[in-house]
This record gives C-alpha cells, structure tokens and sequence, in this order.
C-alpha cells in the first residue's frame, strides 16, 4: 500500500485554482520533488500536507489514514524552511531539542538524541554555537537536525538550500541526499531548481498551473518529456520549427521519416543541445556566439530553422569559431516533436 496518497487534491482561492486535482502516490523511503514555475501550485501542495492550508477538495491519506482529519502538530512531520526559523536565543542544541521538548521526550533521551542529530548532519561541535556565528550552510544543517530528531514519518522541504551560494548549494545537495538515504526518511521536496530536484530525487512531479504535467524519474522526464513545458523547463532545450508532409518530417533543410501516427502541418520539434553535435553533413549554420564554460563550449548557431543551442563537453580540442560555418547532426531518436495539442511524440 502506498505511504503518502494525494487523491485529486484542489485548492481554490476564489475563482483561481492554485492546486487543481492533483493525485500522487509516495512510497515509504522515497524522495519525491515537486517542481515548477513560480505559481504553479508546488509550495501550497506542501502547505496542504503539512496542515497549513486546507484544501478545498480532495483527500490525503498518509499510511491508510485521513491526514486532513489529524490536526497539523499531531501528523509527525517534521518541516525544514527556506528562512531556517531557527531561533536566535537558542543555541544549536536548544533547537534541535525544542521539538523533542514540546513532546515531553524526557531530558536523557532528549539529549542523545541531539548529540546524534547533530553529529548525523556534521556538527557534533556546534552544540553550544548560535545561529548568529554560524553560516548559512551550518544554519541550515542545524534545521534539518532539529526536523529529523522527532522521527517524523515524513520530512518536508520547502527551497531549504536556496539562500545559499552556488558552491554550498551543490554541497548541501549532496549531503542531504546522503542523509536522507541513511536515515530511510520519506522526503517531500519544494524547489524550483530543476538542478536540484534532478540530482536528489528518486521522482520529480513538474507543475504547471496548479497541475502535474508529468510525474516520472528524473531521467525518464528528461529525456523523454510529456510536454513542450516540462521538455522547456527540465534544462535547457531547443524549440525547432518544423513541417510534416507525406511521411516526411521536415526541419530547415533536412528530412527524417515522421511518427506514422502524426497528422500533417507544421510541428515543434524539441531538442536537447547536447545531443547535437557537429557534423560534415547536417542541417547548416552559422555560430553566433561562442562561450567557454570551463567543463563545456556552449554555442548559438544560426540555423533554417531557427537559432540552435548546442553545449559540447570540452575535450581538449578546437572549438568552431564565432562566425564560422557549420553543420549540425543528430539522432532521430534524441527529437521530441510537440503536437498541435501540446503534447509530445
């Protein structure tokens, strides 16, 4: 049986549909991340699990029963912000003890139980240190502590590394990966960074307007995306003019057998730029712009059929010059072609 099950979960503000029938099953141990745009529903799904808004229809259940029957202090999550919410006056021991506290965990108990909090996110010596001397990474450390030290059922993430820099950001992702694993937590993440919820997530759900586009693997939404949207917003990708006619799917100057189950007319055909390469025969361009970034070249080719991203991992050898002419290739099975109904072949 599932452990978490969202069931057609709405909520509506008025005439507006911040969440709009959302279904979801999460196992026990499983780190799920709910993606998208600002707006689209992820953050208020969260909030609705953890008890802070009440959803206009729907259920939720967590391991067989009704999570929206249970008041929010009584469902053990346990719930780590972006802000952190630590308190100031309080040491880091204080806080990760607070909530052990306000359940009554008697003060032997209370105490190991925060030395191994402490020690499981790397600051067995930070006890005493307050979060005023500590840095952002070590503040945020301390949060997930003081979630994971009640034991809850599930832990929830809400943007908890985007107040860090790009250098900690990706630290942290892995440490928290880590932990989530060692300790067997289900985990609920809220991030817009698509980054982010690739790396540390067993499933992302992309949202967009309050629905679920698609629910999938990390690799299985990127490389094979349910929608023009999530293709556009899971990395970077190209959106490539396209004609269908006779069988024939057309791009620029170049031809492929089409899917037989795709009507005549033009098409959007996405493409993800480092599929494509650099070829003696393809479709022909021009090199707009050329950037060096370090592990990668990215460049922009001017092309029939539009302007063309294309990211080549940096091997050591010379890269077309901005200006120079080129031909690009790629495999036919690396395109996604875009239905008129937005969909994606």
């Amino acid at each position: 049986m599932p452990f978490l099950v969202l069931d057609r979960l709405t909520k509506h503000y008025g005439a507006s549909a911040a969440v709009d029938g959302l279904s979801l099953t999460v196992e026990r141990g499983e780190f799920v991340s709910l993606l998208g745009p600002s707006g689209c529903g992820k953050t208020t799904t969260l909030q609705m699990i953890a008890g802070f808004v009440e959803p206009s229809g729907g259920a939720i259940t967590l391991d067989g029963s009704d999570l929206i029957a249970t008041k929010p202090a009584k469902r053990g999550l346990g719930i780590v912000f972006q802000s952190y919410a630590l308190f100031p006056h309080m040491n880091a021991a204080e806080n990760v003890a607070f909530g052990l506290a306000m359940q009554g965990v008697a003060r032997a108990e209370r105490d190991r139980r925060v030395t191994d909090a402490l020690a499981l996110v790397g600051l067995a010596g930070f006890a005493a240190r307050f979060p005023r001397s500590m840095s952002g990474g070590q503040q945020q450390r301390v949060a997930l502590a003081r979630a994971l030290v009640i034991r809850p059922r599930i832990l929830l993430l809400d943007e908890p590394l985007s107040n860090l820099d790009a250098k900690l950001r990706e630290e942290m992702q892995v440490e928290l990966r880590q932990i989530q694993r060692s300790v067997g937590i289900t985990t609920i993440l809220v991030t817009h960074d698509q980054a982010e919820a690739m790396a540390l997530s067993d499933r992302i759900v992309i949202m967009n307007k309050g629905r679920a586009e698609q629910i999938a693997r990390p690799d299985c939404a990127y490389e094979r995306p349910a929608s023009a949207f999530v293709a556009s917003f899971l990395g970077k990708t190209n959106l490539l003019a396209g004609r269908v006619a006779g069988g024939t799917l057309s791009i620029g100057d170049r031809t492929w057998p089409a899917p037989p189950d795709l009507d005549g007319g033009a098409v959007a055909v996405t493409l993800r730029p480092e599929k494509i390469g650099f070829a003696d025969d393809g479709l022909a361009g021009v090199v707009r712009t050329r950037l060096f970034l370090g592990s990668q070249w990215l460049f922009q080719i001017d092309t029939g059929a539009g302007l063309v991203l294309v990211i080549r991992q940096n091997g050591g050898d010379a890269a077309p010059a901005e200006g120079a002419t080129v031909a690009l290739a790629w495999r036919p099975d690396d395109m996604r072609i875009a239905r008129a109904e937005g969909g994606v072949a």
